[in-house]
C-alpha cells in the first residue's frame, strides 16, 4: 500500500514536503515516490501519524490509512492493558517479597511499592474500562509476578500460592504490607 497524495498545506504542516522522497504534484499536493512504493507508514512512523492527525483534523477522510490507523488504534487499547499487567506483576512481586522475606526489606522495595500503587491507580483512573479486565489481568500479572519474587529472592516457586492472596483493594492500599509489621512503615507516618 502506498502513501496516499497529502494536500500540500497539510504536508507543510507535518513538514512531509521535506520528505527525502516527497515531490509537489501537479496538483499541488505532496507525493512519495510511487516507483520506490513506499509505504510512509513502514519508513517513517512519525511522520505518518503526524499525517494522519493533521488528516483527522482537516476531514480528509478519503485520504487516511485506514487499514493502519485501524491497527494503531486497537494497539493502543492492547497496550493500556499490558501496562495494567505489567504494573501489577511489579507491585504484586514486591508484595510478595515484602511477605516473604522481611529480614531483606528495604526502603527501596518501600518506594517500589508506593510509586507503583499510585501509577496503577492513575491508569485506572484515566482508563477506568480497564477495571472490567481486572478478572483477567489480575491472574496474569499474578503469574509474573511469581516469575520477579523467584528470581529476586531465591525462594522456590511451590511456596506461593496458586491464586494471587492478595484482593485488588489491599493491592491498592497504600496501608497493606503484607506479613510482620515493619519499622520502615512506621517511618512513613514521622
Amino acid at each position: 500500500m502506498s502513501v496516499p497524495n497529502v494536500p500540500l498545506e497539510i504536508a507543510k504542516a507535518i513538514n512531509l514536503d521535506r520528505h527525502p522522497l516527497a515531490s509537489i504534484g501537479e496538483d499541488g499536493s505532496v507525493n512519495l515516490d510511487a516507483n520506490l512504493d513506499v509505504n510512509l507508514y513502514a519508513t517513517d512512523f512519525y511522520a505518518w501519524t503526524q499525517a494522519q492527525v493533521k488528516l483527522l483534523q482537516e476531514q480528509e477522510w478519503s485520504q487516511l490509512d485506514l487499514l493502519n490507523l485501524i491497527e494503531e488504534v486497537a494497539s493502543l487499547g492492547k497496550q493500556q492493558r499490558q501496562e495494567l499487567r505489567n504494573r501489577l506483576s511489579i507491585l504484586i512481586g514486591h508484595l510478595l517479597k515484602w511477605q516473604y522475606q522481611p529480614e531483606r526489606r528495604s526502603r527501596s522495595w518501600l518506594a517500589t511499592l508506593q510509586v507503583q500503587r499510585l501509577d496503577t491507580i492513575e491508569l485506572l483512573e484515566d482508563n477506568p474500562s480497564l477495571k472490567s479486565d481486572i478478572a483477567q489481568t489480575l491472574p496474569k500479572g499474578y503469574l509474573k509476578a511469581i516469575a520477579l519474587a523467584v528470581k529476586s529472592i531465591n525462594l522456590p516457586p511451590q511456596i506461593f500460592l496458586k491464586n494471587c492472596p492478595y484482593s485488588l483493594t489491599e493491592i491498592l492500599d497504600k496501608n497493606f504490607y503484607p506479613g510482620e509489621p515493619s519499622s520502615l512503615i512506621s517511618e512513613l507516618d514521622d
